[in-house]
Protein backbone atom coordinates (compact mmCIF):
# COMPACT_ATOMS: atom_id res chain seq x y z
CA UNK A 1 0.00 0.00 0.00
CA UNK A 2 1.01 3.41 -0.64
CA UNK A 3 2.22 5.73 2.17
CA UNK A 4 -0.28 8.90 0.90
CA UNK A 5 1.44 11.13 3.33
CA UNK A 6 4.33 11.02 2.46
CA UNK A 7 3.81 11.60 -1.34
CA UNK A 8 1.84 14.15 -0.26
CA UNK A 9 4.50 15.51 1.54
CA UNK A 10 6.93 15.35 -1.16
CA UNK A 11 4.34 16.98 -3.41
CA UNK A 12 4.30 20.00 -1.41
CA UNK A 13 7.98 20.66 -1.95
CA UNK A 14 7.80 21.16 -5.67
CA UNK A 15 10.02 23.90 -6.70
CA UNK A 16 11.20 23.25 -10.23
CA UNK A 17 7.81 22.21 -11.25
CA UNK A 18 5.68 24.31 -8.85
CA UNK A 19 3.59 25.64 -11.76
CA UNK A 20 1.93 22.06 -12.09
CA UNK A 21 -0.30 23.46 -9.03
CA UNK A 22 -1.79 26.04 -11.54
CA UNK A 23 -3.28 22.93 -13.40
CA UNK A 24 -7.08 22.00 -12.51
CA UNK A 25 -6.60 18.19 -12.32
CA UNK A 26 -3.15 18.49 -10.59
CA UNK A 27 -4.71 20.27 -8.08
CA UNK A 28 -7.88 18.49 -7.85
CA UNK A 29 -5.98 15.27 -6.75
CA UNK A 30 -4.13 16.66 -4.46
CA UNK A 31 -6.52 18.03 -3.00
CA UNK A 32 -7.93 14.77 -3.23
CA UNK A 33 -5.33 13.06 -1.55
CA UNK A 34 -5.01 16.11 1.40
CA UNK A 35 -8.90 15.14 2.07
CA UNK A 36 -8.34 11.44 2.08
CA UNK A 37 -5.55 11.33 4.60
CA UNK A 38 -7.07 13.58 6.70
CA UNK A 39 -9.63 11.42 7.50
CA UNK A 40 -12.81 13.31 6.63
CA UNK A 41 -14.65 10.29 4.52
CA UNK A 42 -17.31 12.74 3.24
CA UNK A 43 -14.55 15.53 2.41
CA UNK A 44 -12.71 13.21 0.87
CA UNK A 45 -15.20 11.60 -1.29
CA UNK A 46 -16.50 15.01 -2.54
CA UNK A 47 -12.73 16.19 -3.23
CA UNK A 48 -12.27 12.43 -5.26
CA UNK A 49 -15.07 13.00 -7.34
CA UNK A 50 -14.11 16.31 -8.20
CA UNK A 51 -10.67 15.39 -9.47
CA UNK A 52 -12.48 12.23 -11.12
CA UNK A 53 -14.62 14.63 -12.74
CA UNK A 54 -12.02 17.04 -14.10
CA UNK A 55 -9.16 14.12 -15.19
CA UNK A 56 -12.37 12.70 -17.25
CA UNK A 57 -12.67 15.79 -19.30
CA UNK A 58 -9.15 15.42 -20.00
CA UNK A 59 -9.09 11.04 -20.22
CA UNK A 60 -8.89 8.35 -18.32
CA UNK A 61 -5.33 8.08 -17.64
CA UNK A 62 -4.00 9.79 -13.95
CA UNK A 63 -0.26 8.89 -15.21
CA UNK A 64 -0.61 9.74 -18.90
CA UNK A 65 -1.79 13.02 -17.74
CA UNK A 66 1.07 14.31 -14.99
CA UNK A 67 3.39 12.59 -17.61
CA UNK A 68 2.18 15.40 -19.91
CA UNK A 69 1.85 18.09 -17.97
CA UNK A 70 4.91 17.80 -16.92
CA UNK A 71 6.69 17.15 -20.19
CA UNK A 72 4.88 20.48 -21.23
CA UNK A 73 6.00 22.74 -18.36
CA UNK A 74 7.64 25.87 -18.38
CA UNK A 75 9.97 26.36 -15.80
CA UNK A 76 13.70 27.37 -14.96
CA UNK A 77 15.27 24.15 -15.87
CA UNK A 78 13.61 24.07 -19.47
CA UNK A 79 14.29 28.10 -19.64
CA UNK A 80 18.10 26.87 -19.56
CA UNK A 81 18.00 24.35 -21.84
CA UNK A 82 15.95 26.01 -23.99
CA UNK A 83 19.15 29.06 -24.41
CA UNK A 84 21.63 26.42 -23.97
CA UNK A 85 22.98 27.54 -20.98
CA UNK A 86 24.20 25.77 -17.25
CA UNK A 87 21.12 24.62 -15.20
CA UNK A 88 23.38 24.11 -12.34
CA UNK A 89 23.64 21.20 -10.15
CA UNK A 90 21.78 22.60 -7.49
CA UNK A 91 18.38 22.68 -9.87
CA UNK A 92 19.73 18.85 -11.46
CA UNK A 93 19.54 17.66 -8.28
CA UNK A 94 16.20 19.38 -7.68
CA UNK A 95 14.84 18.03 -10.77
CA UNK A 96 15.88 14.52 -10.20
CA UNK A 97 13.79 14.59 -6.84
CA UNK A 98 10.55 16.00 -8.17
CA UNK A 99 10.63 13.52 -11.51
CA UNK A 100 10.61 10.87 -9.14
CA UNK A 101 8.13 12.25 -6.79
CA UNK A 102 5.54 12.80 -9.62
CA UNK A 103 6.25 9.23 -10.91
CA UNK A 104 5.02 7.76 -7.68
CA UNK A 105 2.18 9.96 -7.70
CA UNK A 106 1.44 9.17 -11.03
CA UNK A 107 0.96 5.83 -10.56
CA UNK A 108 -0.91 6.01 -7.16
CA UNK A 109 -3.79 3.36 -8.48
CA UNK A 110 -7.75 4.69 -7.81
CA UNK A 111 -8.47 1.61 -5.05
CA UNK A 112 -5.92 2.43 -2.92
CA UNK A 113 -7.82 5.50 -2.38
CA UNK A 114 -11.17 4.16 -1.71
CA UNK A 115 -10.23 1.62 0.42
CA UNK A 116 -8.33 5.19 2.63
CA UNK A 117 -11.57 6.81 2.77
CA UNK A 118 -13.48 3.79 3.36
CA UNK A 119 -16.67 4.28 1.70
CA UNK A 120 -18.95 1.86 0.75
CA UNK A 121 -20.74 3.25 -2.45
CA UNK A 122 -19.60 3.70 -5.71
CA UNK A 123 -16.55 5.39 -6.36
CA UNK A 124 -15.00 6.03 -10.45
CA UNK A 125 -11.62 4.76 -11.05
CA UNK A 126 -8.77 6.21 -13.15
CA UNK A 127 -6.15 4.09 -15.05
CA UNK A 128 -2.62 4.60 -14.32
CA UNK A 129 1.05 2.91 -15.63
CA UNK A 130 4.56 2.23 -14.88
CA UNK A 131 6.38 4.87 -16.54
CA UNK A 132 10.28 6.10 -16.10
CA UNK A 133 9.30 9.71 -15.85
CA UNK A 134 13.60 10.42 -15.48
CA UNK A 135 14.13 8.69 -18.74
CA UNK A 136 10.92 10.33 -20.88
CA UNK A 137 11.71 13.90 -19.25
CA UNK A 138 15.40 13.47 -20.28
CA UNK A 139 14.63 12.28 -24.09
CA UNK A 140 12.50 15.43 -24.53
CA UNK A 141 14.78 17.75 -23.31
CA UNK A 142 17.28 16.31 -25.55
CA UNK A 143 14.78 17.09 -28.09
CA UNK A 144 13.70 20.55 -27.04
CA UNK A 145 15.00 22.14 -30.43
CA UNK A 146 11.78 20.03 -31.80
CA UNK A 147 8.64 20.00 -29.03
CA UNK A 148 9.71 23.04 -27.23
CA UNK A 149 7.94 23.91 -24.04
CA UNK A 150 4.96 25.49 -22.17
CA UNK A 151 2.00 26.55 -24.81
CA UNK A 152 5.22 25.99 -27.77
CA UNK A 153 4.75 22.37 -26.83
CA UNK A 154 1.06 22.25 -26.91
CA UNK A 155 0.31 24.19 -30.23
CA UNK A 156 1.75 25.42 -33.44
CA UNK A 157 0.12 28.31 -34.43
CA UNK A 158 -0.33 31.82 -32.27
CA UNK A 159 -1.50 35.02 -32.39
CA UNK A 160 -1.37 38.68 -30.84
CA UNK A 161 -4.11 39.40 -28.63
CA UNK A 162 -4.21 41.87 -26.31
CA UNK A 163 -0.57 42.46 -26.74
CA UNK A 164 0.52 39.01 -25.50
CA UNK A 165 1.20 36.07 -28.13
CA UNK A 166 -1.74 33.67 -27.64
CA UNK A 167 -2.23 29.84 -29.01
CA UNK A 168 -4.87 29.58 -31.88
CA UNK A 169 -6.88 26.72 -30.56
CA UNK A 170 -8.12 26.09 -34.25
CA UNK A 171 -5.92 27.12 -37.01
CA UNK A 172 -6.45 25.78 -40.64
CA UNK A 173 -4.89 21.89 -40.72
CA UNK A 174 -4.23 22.42 -44.38
CA UNK A 175 -1.17 19.50 -45.41
CA UNK A 176 1.29 20.32 -48.34
CA UNK A 177 -0.12 16.89 -49.68
CA UNK A 178 -3.73 19.00 -50.51
CA UNK A 179 -1.73 21.85 -52.78
CA UNK A 180 -2.20 21.05 -56.29
CA UNK A 181 0.27 22.36 -59.05
CA UNK A 182 2.69 25.37 -58.04
CA UNK A 183 5.27 22.26 -56.99
CA UNK A 184 8.25 24.91 -58.41
CA UNK A 185 6.70 27.97 -56.30
CA UNK A 186 6.79 26.15 -53.42
CA UNK A 187 9.34 24.05 -53.48
CA UNK A 188 11.36 27.63 -53.05
CA UNK A 189 9.35 28.36 -49.88
CA UNK A 190 10.15 24.99 -48.58
CA UNK A 191 13.86 24.89 -49.15
CA UNK A 192 14.23 27.95 -47.39
CA UNK A 193 12.36 26.82 -44.47
CA UNK A 194 14.29 23.75 -44.55
CA UNK A 195 17.57 25.91 -44.10
CA UNK A 196 15.78 28.06 -41.44
CA UNK A 197 15.24 24.77 -39.47
CA UNK A 198 18.45 23.29 -40.20
CA UNK A 199 20.63 26.96 -38.61
CA UNK A 200 21.74 27.07 -42.23
CA UNK A 201 20.75 30.81 -43.88
CA UNK A 202 17.63 31.43 -44.95
CA UNK A 203 15.53 34.56 -46.17
CA UNK A 204 12.50 36.40 -45.70
CA UNK A 205 10.05 35.05 -47.92
CA UNK A 206 7.45 37.52 -49.99
CA UNK A 207 4.84 35.12 -51.76
CA UNK A 208 3.12 37.59 -53.91
CA UNK A 209 0.77 37.16 -57.11
CA UNK A 210 -2.73 36.70 -57.57
CA UNK A 211 -5.51 36.34 -55.96
CA UNK A 212 -6.64 32.14 -54.86
CA UNK A 213 -3.35 30.97 -55.97
CA UNK A 214 -2.53 29.38 -53.25
CA UNK A 215 0.36 31.55 -51.09
CA UNK A 216 -1.22 31.43 -47.76
CA UNK A 217 -2.32 28.44 -47.68
CA UNK A 218 1.11 27.47 -48.82
CA UNK A 219 2.65 29.25 -45.48
CA UNK A 220 0.46 27.32 -43.52
CA UNK A 221 0.67 24.03 -44.50
CA UNK A 222 4.27 24.47 -44.30
CA UNK A 223 4.40 25.64 -40.63
CA UNK A 224 1.80 22.28 -40.18
CA UNK A 225 3.72 19.65 -42.13
CA UNK A 226 7.35 21.19 -39.88
CA UNK A 227 5.90 21.74 -36.73
CA UNK A 228 7.39 18.24 -35.95
CA UNK A 229 10.84 19.40 -36.31
CA UNK A 230 10.53 22.64 -34.51
CA UNK A 231 8.49 25.27 -36.14
CA UNK A 232 5.79 27.64 -34.59
CA UNK A 233 3.69 30.12 -36.71
CA UNK A 234 2.93 33.33 -35.48
CA UNK A 235 0.59 34.87 -37.54
CA UNK A 236 0.28 38.90 -37.10
CA UNK A 237 -1.78 41.70 -38.65
CA UNK A 238 -0.48 44.79 -40.24
CA UNK A 239 -1.22 46.73 -37.89
CA UNK A 240 0.40 44.88 -35.18
CA UNK A 241 3.69 45.12 -36.76
CA UNK A 242 4.92 47.41 -34.36
CA UNK A 243 4.87 44.35 -31.60
CA UNK A 244 7.42 42.26 -33.89
CA UNK A 245 10.40 44.09 -31.21
CA UNK A 246 8.24 42.64 -28.20
CA UNK A 247 7.68 39.33 -29.93
CA UNK A 248 11.43 38.92 -30.66
CA UNK A 249 12.06 39.52 -27.14
CA UNK A 250 9.91 36.66 -25.83
CA UNK A 251 11.09 34.22 -28.63
CA UNK A 252 14.81 35.25 -28.63
CA UNK A 253 16.14 32.35 -26.91
CA UNK A 254 13.97 29.49 -27.56
CA UNK A 255 15.31 26.73 -29.09
CA UNK A 256 12.15 26.68 -31.57
CA UNK A 257 12.19 28.93 -34.76
CA UNK A 258 9.50 30.86 -35.87
CA UNK A 259 7.94 31.93 -39.17
CA UNK A 260 6.13 35.51 -38.26
CA UNK A 261 3.43 35.60 -40.98
CA UNK A 262 1.67 38.30 -42.87
CA UNK A 263 -1.11 37.59 -44.87
CA UNK A 264 -2.28 40.28 -47.84
CA UNK A 265 0.51 42.61 -46.81
CA UNK A 266 0.13 46.15 -48.49
CA UNK A 267 0.77 50.14 -47.32
CA UNK A 268 -0.74 53.54 -48.01
CA UNK A 269 2.18 56.02 -48.69
CA UNK A 270 1.99 57.72 -45.29
CA UNK A 271 1.64 54.16 -43.54
CA UNK A 272 3.31 54.20 -39.79
CA UNK A 273 3.63 50.03 -39.74
CA UNK A 274 5.92 50.75 -42.74
CA UNK A 275 9.04 51.87 -40.08
CA UNK A 276 7.88 48.83 -38.44
CA UNK A 277 8.42 46.09 -41.00
CA UNK A 278 11.23 47.99 -42.89
CA UNK A 279 13.46 47.97 -39.90
CA UNK A 280 13.08 43.73 -39.34
CA UNK A 281 13.76 43.33 -42.91
CA UNK A 282 17.30 45.66 -42.79
CA UNK A 283 18.57 43.68 -39.76
CA UNK A 284 17.66 46.40 -36.69
CA UNK A 285 19.14 45.17 -33.73
CA UNK A 286 15.89 45.88 -31.51
CA UNK A 287 13.72 43.62 -34.57
CA UNK A 288 16.04 40.76 -35.27
CA UNK A 289 16.22 37.10 -34.04
CA UNK A 290 18.02 33.97 -35.43
CA UNK A 291 14.90 31.78 -35.14
CA UNK A 292 12.76 34.26 -36.41
CA UNK A 293 11.56 34.63 -40.41
CA UNK A 294 8.99 36.62 -42.01
CA UNK A 295 6.64 35.25 -44.78
CA UNK A 296 4.43 37.56 -45.95
CA UNK A 297 1.87 37.38 -48.85
CA UNK A 298 0.86 40.08 -50.99
CA UNK A 299 -1.58 41.09 -54.31
CA UNK A 300 0.64 43.77 -54.96
CA UNK A 301 4.46 43.24 -56.33
CA UNK A 302 5.18 46.86 -55.01
CA UNK A 303 4.04 46.84 -51.59
CA UNK A 304 2.81 50.69 -50.72
CA UNK A 305 -0.34 51.92 -52.79
CA UNK A 306 0.78 55.24 -55.03
CA UNK A 307 -1.36 57.55 -56.65
CA UNK A 308 -0.56 59.87 -59.00
CA UNK A 309 -1.30 63.12 -57.15
CA UNK A 310 1.69 61.76 -54.47
CA UNK A 311 4.02 61.94 -57.27
CA UNK A 312 3.10 65.44 -57.57
CA UNK A 313 4.07 65.91 -54.28
CA UNK A 314 6.14 69.32 -53.08
CA UNK A 315 8.73 67.38 -51.23
CA UNK A 316 12.03 68.35 -52.68
CA UNK A 317 13.40 64.63 -52.66
CA UNK A 318 10.00 63.24 -54.44
CA UNK A 319 11.83 60.55 -55.77
CA UNK A 320 14.37 59.27 -53.29
CA UNK A 321 11.14 58.74 -50.87
CA UNK A 322 9.23 57.20 -53.72
CA UNK A 323 11.78 54.79 -54.45
CA UNK A 324 11.88 54.03 -50.68
CA UNK A 325 8.68 52.97 -50.80
CA UNK A 326 8.98 51.01 -53.78
CA UNK A 327 11.65 49.09 -53.21
CA UNK A 328 10.38 47.13 -50.07
CA UNK A 329 9.67 44.08 -51.45
CA UNK A 330 13.07 43.82 -53.05
CA UNK A 331 14.37 43.82 -49.09
CA UNK A 332 13.19 40.12 -49.00
CA UNK A 333 15.77 37.47 -50.02
CA UNK A 334 13.19 35.69 -51.48
CA UNK A 335 10.52 36.78 -53.86
CA UNK A 336 7.97 34.00 -55.05
CA UNK A 337 5.46 34.58 -57.88
CA UNK A 338 2.44 32.49 -58.42
CA UNK A 339 0.23 33.70 -60.97
CA UNK A 340 -3.19 32.51 -62.23
CA UNK A 341 -2.88 29.31 -63.84
CA UNK A 342 -3.85 28.85 -67.27
CA UNK A 343 -6.94 26.34 -68.53
CA UNK A 344 -4.77 23.14 -68.68
CA UNK A 345 -3.64 24.15 -65.02
CA UNK A 346 -6.36 25.15 -63.27
CA UNK A 347 -8.68 21.64 -64.60
CA UNK A 348 -5.47 19.84 -63.46
CA UNK A 349 -6.37 21.06 -60.22
CA UNK A 350 -9.60 20.48 -60.38
CA UNK A 351 -8.86 17.22 -61.65
CA UNK A 352 -6.86 16.57 -58.57
CA UNK A 353 -9.30 17.65 -56.32
CA UNK A 354 -12.81 15.64 -57.66
CA UNK A 355 -10.27 12.59 -57.19
CA UNK A 356 -9.21 13.98 -53.54
CA UNK A 357 -13.12 14.65 -52.27
CA UNK A 358 -14.42 11.24 -54.41
CA UNK A 359 -16.56 13.34 -57.05
CA UNK A 360 -17.92 10.86 -59.59
CA UNK A 361 -18.54 12.88 -62.75
CA UNK A 362 -17.87 12.67 -66.03
CA UNK A 363 -14.58 14.12 -67.08
CA UNK A 364 -15.91 16.23 -69.87
CA UNK A 365 -18.76 17.07 -67.84
CA UNK A 366 -16.70 17.93 -64.87
CA UNK A 367 -14.55 20.24 -67.26
CA UNK A 368 -17.06 22.17 -68.28
CA UNK A 369 -18.88 22.76 -65.40
CA UNK A 370 -16.11 24.04 -63.91
CA UNK A 371 -15.29 26.06 -66.49
CA UNK A 372 -18.47 27.98 -66.06
CA UNK A 373 -17.42 28.17 -62.23
CA UNK A 374 -14.50 29.77 -63.30
CA UNK A 375 -16.07 33.06 -64.90
CA UNK A 376 -18.24 33.51 -61.97
CA UNK A 377 -15.61 34.19 -60.22
CA UNK A 378 -13.90 36.56 -62.26
CA UNK A 379 -11.15 33.82 -63.51
CA UNK A 380 -9.17 30.84 -63.09
CA UNK A 381 -7.63 30.14 -59.82
CA UNK A 382 -6.54 27.08 -57.28
CA UNK A 383 -9.32 28.82 -54.90
CA UNK A 384 -12.23 28.70 -57.66
CA UNK A 385 -10.91 25.04 -58.17
CA UNK A 386 -11.81 24.04 -54.79
CA UNK A 387 -14.81 25.93 -54.19
CA UNK A 388 -16.38 24.23 -57.40
CA UNK A 389 -15.44 20.84 -56.37
CA UNK A 390 -16.99 21.95 -52.54
CA UNK A 391 -20.15 23.13 -54.31
CA UNK A 392 -20.35 19.63 -56.44
CA UNK A 393 -19.82 18.03 -53.39
CA UNK A 394 -22.29 19.87 -51.25
CA UNK A 395 -24.86 19.17 -53.97
CA UNK A 396 -24.10 15.41 -54.23
CA UNK A 397 -27.48 13.39 -53.23
CA UNK A 398 -25.46 11.23 -50.89
CA UNK A 399 -23.22 14.06 -50.12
Amino acid sequence: MTDLKNILSRVRTLVVFRGLFEDGVFAAFVRALESTVSGDADKAVNDYCAFASVLYEKGEDLTEYILSITLQDENIYTFRRGEGSHTGMMIEECLANELQTLEELSQIQSSEIAAKIGFDGFLPRYKTRQTDFSKVYADRMHRIGEFGYGAYSRHNVFMMKDGVLAPVEYPDPIRLSQLHCYETERSEVIENTLAFLAGRPANNVLLYGDCGTGKSSTVKAIANEYAPKGLRLIELKKTQLHSIPDIVGSISRNPLKFIVFIDDLSFTEDDDDFAALKAILEGSVSSTAKNLRIYATSNRRHLVRETFSSREGDEVHLRDTMQEFLSLSDRFGLTVTFRKPDKDTYLEVVEKLAEEYEVDMPREELFMRAERFALTKAGRSPRAAKQFIESVKGSAPDA
